[in-house]
């Protein structure tokens, strides 16, 4: 089984978008592929290979649903309630709907769509994921996941707080982007989900949701 790990940064700005791949080897994810500055179509094209090979499980740093009417979604409260009780800052989790967050929301969407048509055989599963939730709500270093995005040395300390979790071979990367810790865990978690050790889960409500969101 391969596990995805995608983080998002919006249709317009693919150059910061990063992906990782990771095979499962018993209890513990290989780190099979890094990619950066995926679009659309570099996104299917790597997904239709790894389809054709094993079940595919990926988790998607971004909104997968809006709201109707705008604003929270019902997980979104719940989820925001339960990092700050971890330690992050409120701003970490946001409405789709939100101005600065519409464009992401919109790829989101659009990606898990284009993810679910693939052949020969359609990815098994797609969940929501949030990385700093997730590594705030399964223990992880809080001091580092509030500064990851502009401190390199916390970037290393993530990294090697994933190791720990099971994910191996991350840290073997030279100069380790902020995108790509992120869609590290963002592999944990949807890694997690899928064997039902989620540290914080709300259940799809198709059509309008029709993805877990987890952490």
């Amino acid at each position: 089984m391969y596990v995805i790990g995608i983080d998002l940064s919006g249709p317009a700005n693919a150059a910061d978008t990063a992906i990782v791949s990771f095979r499962l080897q018993g209890d513990k994810l290989l780190l099979s592929e890094a990619l950066s500055g995926a679009d659309d179509h570099s996104i299917i094209g790597r997904f239709q290979q790894w389809a054709a090979e094993e079940d595919v499980v990926t988790g998607i740093d971004a909104p997968l649903s809006y709201n109707v009417g705008g604003g929270d979604r019902p997980g979104d409260a719940r989820l925001r309630a339960a990092i700050i009780a971890a330690g992050l800052r409120s701003g970490t989790v946001m409405p789709p709907t939100l101005n600065r967050m519409v464009y992401l929301t919109l790829w989101g969407i659009a990606v898990s769509r284009l993810l679910q048509t693939i052949e020969p055989r359609t990815p098994s599963s797609i969940v929501e994921v949030h990385p700093s939730a997730t590594i705030s709500l399964r223990g992880g270093p809080i001091q580092h996941a509030l500064v990851f995005r502009a401190d390199v040395n916390a970037r290393w300390g993530l990294l090697n707080w994933l190791e720990g979790q099971g994910l191996k071979g991350i840290a073997a990367i030279e100069a380790p982007s902020a995108h790509y810790v992120a869609a590290c865990a963002c592999a944990l978690a949807a890694w997690k989900w899928s064997i039902g050790q989620s540290s914080w889960v709300e259940v799809a409500s198709p059509p309008i949701h029709p993805f877990d969101f987890a952490c």
